[in-house]
């Protein structure tokens, strides 16, 4: 027995570390895609679409603004693709299971190095594959955190704080690029290491989920778990899907991740015009902000554990009589909702300020509350709701305030072309909205204090 559970300590551990480099190095990597641009265009795809015009002057110039379009419209869809289609990933994780899924998200997504830039078009299929199968690596791996009951909220947001980190890697292959070594070269490399998810897939995961918490004497990986785990998991009186998307937390939680994502999404889309305006246009100061923002971005790994943290401070300690384990974790998560929305409304302010130096604290802030906000999504989830039903709820949510966030491009417009390029009212009216987040830590501290009261009342009868 002291042997098998070492045994099960150590594959536990080696779970933990490979989900981490897998999250880190794979799951996220669309989102370094600026990095990737510059490597594509000197590799000539869509080369065709550059045309010579006549300068100002006169002189013969080329234009490659219709290459530059084609390449935006490859990431537009890819990003799309990575918001809707986690809908459907969701429903697989759940329905078949972590195996299922996992060969599903594992299918070769590099395709940049089995074909030339003459073939193009086949960058949309390419990076959209990217998207579908990182976002698959995510869910699959979130679940990991069930292992690890004391730590299972740090370890969720771990993870997502090493996928948003994960865009690192095309910032690697440009510079491997810029040093000789070439795109196919690179891209070879990165689907050799697929034998890796394969690997984990059948030695470290179970054929289903991980359920939550553990039953006694449970494995998984090439022990694999037995018909006690999928009693465990389908048997139970659990909330109907209905019942969850239905109820005021859920309703509550979509709120306040849309409207938190949707000032993120809005700073981001006008970074560089805003930049434009405070510098006077002066590209060396531009430069050197855009470089310090990128820089942030890649610090998600290090702060998104410390929301973790917080939602399971009270973990070890025993709980109060009649206390249910999701009631506690329902209790600890209020401040960590609290803080998320007080940092949205920090940076709203901040990113909404003319004040050239003061966005270095805009873009701390800003990576900050986005490791906040997601991981704590995905940790709220995990808590509030039905383990079954998680990675259906994950999609949904995503699905949803993607939908919301299209509302920037309504913004951005107005800006330009009614508000003359000034963003004054447009940040006032988002940083109002922002306010709507409050709600959700208030509305889950009133459903624990409603759970609360019903348990002293059912200790006196």
């Amino acid at each position: 027995m002291p042997d098998r559970q070492n045994r099960l300590g150590m594959r536990q551990a080696l779970t933990f570390i490979t989900g981490l480099v897998e999250c880190l190095c794979f799951a996220g990597i669309l989102f370094g895609w600026a990095s990737l641009v510059f490597v594509l265009k000197k590799e000539s795809y869509f080369k065709d679409l550059c045309v010579n015009s006549t300068g100002i002057n006169g002189s013969q110039v080329l234009d490659c603004s219709g290459q530059d379009e084609q390449l935006s419209l490859v990431f537009t869809i890819a990003s799309f693709m990575n918001n809707f289609l986690t809908v459907a990933s969701g429903f697989i994780f759940d329905h078949f299971g972590t195996t299922v899924a996992r060969l599903l998200g594992i299918e070769d997504a590099h395709l940049f190095a089995f074909f030339p830039s003459a073939l193009s078009v086949l960058l949309f299929p390419a990076l959209s594959f990217i998207a579908v199968g990182g976002i698959m690596l995510l869910i699959t791996n979130m679940q990991v955190g069930n292992l690890f009951g004391t730590r299972r909220s740090t370890i969720i947001t771990l993870y997502n704080g090493a996928f948003d980190s994960s865009s690192a890697l095309f910032i690697i292959i440009k510079l491997l690029y810029e040093s000789g070594i070439s795109l196919r070269a690179c891209f070879l490399f990165l689907s050799i290491c697929s034998v890796i998810h394969v690997l984990r897939t059948f030695f470290l995961f179970p054929r289903t989920i991980i359920p939550y918490p553990l039953p006694d004497d449970y494995t998984y990986g090439y022990e694999q778990e037995g018909l006690v785990t999928l009693f465990f998991m389908y048997m139970q009186n659990e909330k109907t899907l209905r019942e969850c998307v239905l109820s005021r937390l859920f309703i509550w939680h979509v709120i306040w991740l849309s409207v938190i994502q949707l000032r993120h999404y809005l700073f981001i889309g006008a970074l560089n015009p805003m930049l434009q305006k405070l510098t006077h246009g002066e590209p060396s100061l531009v430069s050197q902000y855009i470089n310090a923002f990128a820089f942030t971005q890649l610090c998600g790994v290090l702060c998104a554990p410390w929301n973790g943290l917080i939602m399971d401070r009270n973990k070890r300690k025993p709980l109060p009589e009649g206390m249910s384990e999701q009631e506690a974790d329902l209790n600890s998560s209020v401040l960590s909702l609290f803080l998320t929305s007080l940092m949205a409304l920090v940076f709203s302010i901040c990113a909404a300020a003319p004040l050239l130096q003061l966005q270095y604290f805009t873009f701390i802030i800003q990576v900050l509350n986005r490791s906040f906000l997601y991981g704590g999504n995905a940790a709220f989830l995990s808590v509030a709701f039905p383990s079954c039903h998680f990675g259906k709820l994950y999609g949904l949510i995503m699905a949803i305030s993607a939908v919301f966030s299209l509302l920037q491009y309504a913004c951005l417009a107005l800006v330009k072309s009614v508000l003359h390029g000034d963003p004054l009212y447009v940040n006032i009216a988002v940083t109002l909205v922002i306010l709507l987040a409050f709600v959700h830590p208030l509305s889950v501290f009133l459903h624990c204090r409603n759970l609360a009261s019903q348990r002293a009342k059912s200790q006196l009868q």
